[in-house]
């Protein structure tokens, strides 16, 4: 077997380098870049030490791919209240494929509201975040633990 010098291993080097840079294309590493999606959701849910709510939404990424889900949120806690959320906006983090939104974040919530109510949190599963903010109406008070949950219908 022939010793590699620096004659022999600059092409070897070059060889290499050029195809590797031909398995990592632009549409390669786009692949993995985050992608944009957020979510349009509605919700009614009421708590009495237990906290239930379940809705439906339409999560859309910007790559034009768009999907209905379920909403099921549990938790227990100091909580009190019914309520119902029209009009939820939600923005994912760290999404590099539509079906990373699916599955089950971890919640905590602090709330507040008479007749007019809204809610604000961020919710983690993973890598993956969703942001939360929403109007509606209702009654609530309370501090929450739980689990907020998206799925396929």
């Amino acid at each position: 077997m022939k010793a590699l010098n620096k004659h022999t291993m600059i092409p070897a080097l070059t060889a290499l380098a050029f195809a590797l840079g031909l398995s990592c294309s632009p549409r390669a590493i786009a692949a993995g870049a985050d992608m944009e999606c957020k979510l349009a959701y509605k919700l009614d849910g009421w708590s009495l030490v237990y906290k239930h709510a379940t809705g439906s939404g339409t999560v859309t990424c910007a790559n034009g791919k768009s999907m209905p889900v379920k909403i099921k949120a549990q938790a227990l806690g100091l909580t009190a209240g019914k309520w119902q959320i029209d009009n939820g906006k939600g923005r994912f983090t760290d999404v590099h494929n539509i079906n990373d939104v699916l599955g089950g974040y971890a919640q905590a919530e602090a709330n507040a509201g008479i007749v007019k109510t809204g809610s604000a949190q961020v919710l983690t599963k993973g890598t993956v975040s969703l942001a939360l903010a929403g109007t509606g109406e209702g009654v609530n008070l309370g501090v929450d633990i739980g689990r907020f949950e998206l799925s396929k219908p």
